[in-house]
């Protein structure tokens, strides 16, 4: 029986063998699609090759794509753990022809695939084609040997692919097993077709035809395939069964949870192990992708899915966090087919560790209230609206989450009356999603792109260069010319200017051409093309020109100094802290550099110390800084660090700085920092002048930000900083190295006053002195009573001036009243052999009312509060004697 990493190899391998180039699993965030919150299918990455705005050095592509499917309209979080084939994350098998082969060699691969490699048997497979698709159809007869009643034709959207409103579209062929009649179900396109006898295993989309907005269509030029088969559903199938989870991974999964939580796995909680194997695969991925979560978009939609397994795994009894401690098993599962797993595999478990520890304080209590709301209810009924809002708002418990838990008691939410909630609450709205930040008019970025091609960098080895001015964009519209005073968009052939991207800012400069001159504010980059910001300051620039292109050279330089100080402190933070440290975002500005990294704590003073120092150190050892341009696979292989999420293309660049002495942790890396980088950087490290570190700080959860100081910059801030420690010298009379000593006996010296005046407070006012003669005790009723108000004393002496007068009467009660600013603080004291009939407590209530406050409380014998007016100090006394006469 072959296992699911057997049947992604068999898959790869046999289209690697029919000529196609195996393209590694893009990130689950797309970086080519503004409208998808996560990648949900393998044709994702090649979007723009299918529209050719995108050109690659292959035309047969193959790929195992990792996919989730949780959030925005792909969404199928709800039926995960209930359903034999619904997944958060999911890999997609397919084979694509970009204008190569069409429909005569898809067939027939798939059906060679499935039948001969694959072994399923041919008299169990039919297919769907679109009603007027003839040609499939006659493809199926001949090749398959399929009869007619095997080949369904289907007049529905669901035979019919597209892209959008307009652009590529064409018909599909869909390939179903045939699961006996045992089990209920009737053929695609049936009135049973709902049921599970006929499951669809594998889809061929034929990219044929172009729509135009009229409606009309017309044969593209190099029609395109495009096929998705879930790898899942397929090993499902190749292993004997009918559900996705008793596939060999889910089931090394769904044990290991069984193990950890000590129920049966396969038992009556056995959604619950599903539910948790699914989530664990999706969370890990996501987070191995640059995913955190957060309360907003793709980190909230993670948030979501990491806590409905984390209830899942409450409900099997766990009381301790349990995902984290399925990372390994996961890794072991699936690492070497994605390696990116191991790679942030301690950031991973991390991550889920803190999350689960934290939602754990919530979870019971949100339990308890969902628990107390359902009990007020009819049997049967919805849960208001409002209650669920509360359990969002206050609990952190997301929608679906509290929908999931009141599934298992036979209920459901009033969603109206949620969303009336969050509206009147101004909350932000879940589902929402603006998509992943590329420009709202991207449309004309890629229509230059595809006129003119991507600009050409030329700014690693120059800050001056010429080039020819294509196009001039105001208000996402071409012009002809600009005059000067008018802040346009410029589009050249090749550019010195770096466009944002990798945390390092845009550049800045100047544009020259023969009418006009044009100030560069910034540089941008979309579809390929560097947009470059700019204000005509002189004459008029005109598209067609030639034009000279000169950077900032000082703004460049302190943005390379920055950038390359990024670095070396990434390597310092790893070493010092531990292998979980992994960028999670940077700005490498001109004027400082902020480094965000994964990490659940505050850096102490000495780390900060030792990290400071490491980087200093090589920035001393002024070493040049190399870059090398090789394969992804290269890069890692050597240690290259990469940023996760981002997506790399054949050949990256990879940036090397300092040198190691000898072996460094038992490898034969000589080199200090290795990381993947496209931005610019110093020559040397002895460049980037002197690093400061300003501070530490909290980002986001688990998450730390770390701002920063290089060159000039940082000698002026340590200046300053020399300059007000040597004021501070000068008023303590002493040395500069002497200050923190001195200091700390000023603070003890401070603190040792402040005791010995408190206790000079309470012995002159116990004694009488200052005005106020110490009361002796009166009676009220058979109760010796002492009451005063004091002046100079805090609230904080009370108590141990209350124990002493009860020392001196033996027997009574005490009332002090202590003004502080015209405020008031009340302690009342009684002694043991009282408490029974007198309570402190409520001595201390009814002064308190009388001055102005509220409360007070403590126990029967000593007792606490405060008031807005110690003026009325002489009606609290006589209240609390009201209370001693009973």
């Amino acid at each position: 029986m072959p296992s699911l990493n057997d049947i992604r190899s068999t898959f790869l391998n046999y289209f690697e063998t029919n000529g196609h180039e195996v393209v590694d699993s893009s990130p689950l965030v797309p970086r080519n699609d503004p409208t998808l919150m996560f990648t949900n299918s393998g044709m994702v990455q090649f979007k723009n090759v299918f529209t050719g705005v995108e050109h690659r050095d292959y035309s047969r592509a193959v790929t195992s794509q990792k996919c989730v499917r949780a959030g925005g309209k792909h969404n199928d979080l709800d039926n995960v753990g209930y359903t034999a084939r619904h997944h958060t994350f999911f890999e997609m098998l397919g084979n694509f022809s970009f204008g190569d082969y069409f429909k005569r060699d898809a067939i027939p691969f798939a059906w060679d695939l499935i039948t001969k490699e694959f072994g399923i048997d041919k008299d169990k497979l039919l297919v769907t084609v679109f009603h007027t698709d003839d040609d499939a159809a006659d493809i199926w007869k001949k090749h398959a040997g399929l009869p007619d009643d095997r080949i369904i034709r289907i007049d529905t959207a669901d035979n019919f692919w597209s892209m959008g409103p307009t652009g590529p579209c064409g018909p599909c062929t869909e390939i179903f097993y045939d699961h006996g009649d045992h089990i209920w179900g009737g053929p695609p396109g049936s009135n049973d077709e709902d049921g599970d006898r006929f499951i669809e295993i594998w889809n061929l989309v034929f990219m044929q035809f172009e729509q135009f907005e009229d409606g009309h269509r017309e044969d593209l030029p190099r029609p395109s395939i495009d096929t998705g088969m879930g790898l899942e559903r397929i090993g499902a199938l190749l292993q004997g069964s009918h559900d996705n989870y008793d596939t060999d991974l889910f089931r090394a999964l769904i044990e290991a949870s069984a193990h950890l939580t000590n129920v049966d796995p396969y038992g009556e909680q056995n959604v619950h192990h599903r539910v948790i194997a699914d989530h664990l695969r999706s969370t890990s991925f996501l987070i191995a992708d640059g995913v955190m979560p957060s309360n907003e978009g793709r980190g909230y939609v993670l948030r979501r899915i990491m806590r409905r397994a984390m209830r899942h795994a409450h409900l099997l009894g766990a009381q301790d966090p349990v995902m984290y401690r399925l990372v390994p098993e996961l890794v072991t599962q699936m690492g070497q087919a994605f390696p990116e797993l191991g790679r942030a595999q301690p950031l991973i478990e991390e991550t889920l560790k803190n999350e689960e520890t934290r939602f754990q304080q919530t979870l019971d209590r949100g339990l308890r209230l969902l628990d107390d709301e359902l009990g007020k209810l009819p049997d049967g009924a919805a849960l208001p609206g409002e209650a669920a809002f509360k359990l969002y708002d206050t609990y952190g418990f997301p929608l679906d989450l509290t929908q999931d838990a009141l599934r298992e008691k036979g209920r459901s939410v009033d969603t109206e009356g949620f969303d009336a909630a969050m509206a009147e609450q101004k909350a932000k709205a879940r589902a929402a999603w603006s998509g992943s930040g590329e420009t709202a008019d991207a449309a004309i970025w890629f229509d230059l792109a595809e006129e003119h091609g991507g600009t050409e960098f030329l700014g690693y080895d120059t800050e001056v260069a010429e080039g020819q001015v294509l196009a001039l964009v105001d208000g996402g519209k071409r012009i002809d010319a600009a005059k000067a005073g008018a802040s346009v968009q410029i589009v050249v052939n090749q550019t010195p200017f770096y466009a944002e991207a990798g945390g390092q800012v845009g550049d800045s400069g100047e544009l020259r051409t023969d009418t006009g001159a044009a100030r560069i504010t910034d540089t941008k980059k979309s579809a390929g093309v560097f947009i470059h910001f700019a204000e005509v300051i002189e004459g008029q620039i005109e598209t067609g020109q030639g034009a000279e292109l000169t950077v900032d050279h000082d703004r460049r330089t302190r943005i390379r100094a920055n950038h390359s100080a990024t670095h070396l402190l990434h390597e310092a933070l790893r070493r010092h802290l531990g292998d979980h440290v992994a960028q999670r975002g940077s700005l490498n500005a001109d004027d400082r550099l902020r480094f965000d990294f994964s990490h659940s704590k505050a850096l102490s003073l000495s780390e900060i110390k030792m990290v400071e120092e490491e980087v200093n150190a090589f920035v001393r050892q002024n070493t040049p800084v190399e870059t090398r341009i090789m394969t992804p696979d290269d890069a890692r292989e050597i240690g290259a660090q990469a940023l996760f999420g981002e997506k790399y293309g054949d050949e990256v660049r990879v940036v090397s700085m300092g040198e190691l002495d000898g072996s460094d942790k038992g490898t034969d890396r000589k080199t200090y920092s290795i990381e993947l980088c496209g931005g610019t950087h110093v020559r040397r490290t002895g460049d980037i002048g002197l690093f400061v570190m300003l501070g530490d700080s909290a980002s986001s959860a688990g998450v730390r930000r770390i701002e920063a100081l290089t060159g000039e910059a940082a000698f002026r801030a340590m200046s300053d900083q020399d300059h007000r420690l040597a004021e501070v010298a000068l008023q303590l009379k002493a040395q500069a190295a002497e200050v923190p000593d001195r200091v700390k006996a000023l603070l003890d010296e401070r603190k040792a006053l402040k005791s010995e005046v408190a206790t000079l407070r309470r012995e002159l006012a116990m004694s009488g002195g200052g005005g106020a003669a110490a009361p002796d005790a009166e009676k009220v009723g058979d109760v010796s009573f002492v009451a005063q108000k004091l002046d100079g004393v805090s609230g904080k002496d009370l108590p141990a001036m209350i124990d002493e007068h009860k020392a001196r009467i033996g027997s009574g009660a005490v009332l002090l009243i202590a003004d502080a600013g015209g405020k008031a603080a009340v302690a009342a004291g009684v002694t043991p052999d009282l408490t029974d009939q007198i309570s402190a407590v409520d001595l201390v209530k009814a002064a308190v009312a009388e001055l102005g406050g509220k409360g007070g409380g403590g126990r029967p014998d000593m007792a606490q509060g405060g008031g807005k007016d110690a003026e009325n100090a002489a009606a609290a006394i006589a209240a609390a004697k009201t209370i001693l006469e009973g």
